[in-house]
């Protein structure tokens, strides 16, 4: 019956969530999210209090730790990975990572019923953060490889363009440097959903159960960009 905790502060969003796995009977999640813009670092410690406190459990109780590592808000990954490794550390627990737009893709099946998602995160720079999945009973399959990129240079996964394509996330708010056969062929969705704990948690026990395990000083946030550069207003 392993516990596992989530937490993610990859976007403008803030969460954190506890999946207790019970043989023989129904699973207990309970999660927190808030949009916290410039908040992440006062909001996210006591949103962990608070889905521990509802679940009745102490943070020794805990088999793993896992938390959003992008990519996203290369501020917001650092102040995740700071709090989940130093969780992981402080209770001798194996650190996950877990995929942002993984994440996102399998709370637009959750939510929405989607079975094939493009998801899209503004990136900032003219770019974005982008990957393709087919999601099925609760499950998610990457199409294609997540990756950083112009808007325009944006592409289906081969042999699936006739797919009931839909976009997810803030990266669709940039729909319209897409080329005309992505407008033509992906519905824009929800452009407001974000990257939730709640979808990373059950990511992070499917790996857990999988034998993934790693020592918290081996994971890392990824980004996608080997530089950070911002580009100033003119």
């Amino acid at each position: 019956m392993p516990i596992l905790l989530a937490l993610d502060a990859s976007s403008s969003a803030c969460s954190a969530a506890l999946l207790l796995q019970r043989e023989g009977d129904d699973d207990i999640l309970v999660s927190q999210f808030a949009l916290t813009p410039r908040e992440h670092t006062r909001r996210l410690l006591p949103m962990i209090d608070q889905v521990l406190a509802e679940a009745g459990l102490a943070p020794a109780e805990l088999d793993a730790v896992a938390y959003g590592h992008g990519p996203g808000s290369f501020t917001g990954l650092r102040i995740a990975a700071g709090l989940a490794q130093g969780l992981a550390y402080g209770l001798d627990r194996p650190l996950l990572g877990v995929s942002t737009l993984e994440a996102l893709a399998l709370g637009a099946h959750r939510r929405h019923g989607l079975s094939h998602v493009v998801t899209a995160l503004d990136a900032r720079m003219g770019e974005i953060y982008v990957a393709a999945w087919r999601c099925h009973e609760g499950l998610t399959e990457a199409l294609t490889r997540e990756s950083v990129m112009p808007p325009e240079r944006l592409q289906l996964p081969p042999g699936h363009a006739a797919c009931d394509w839909v976009g997810v996330g803030s990266g669709w708010t940039l729909r319209e440097a897409m080329s005309d056969d992505i407008r033509a062929t992906v519905r824009q969705g929800d452009t407001a959903l974000e990257p939730a704990a709640e979808e990373m948690v059950l990511l992070a026990a499917r790996a857990y159960a999988a034998g993934e395990r790693h020592a918290a000083h081996d994971v890392q946030p990824v980004y996608l960009r080997d530089q950070v550069a911002w580009k100033k207003s003119r």
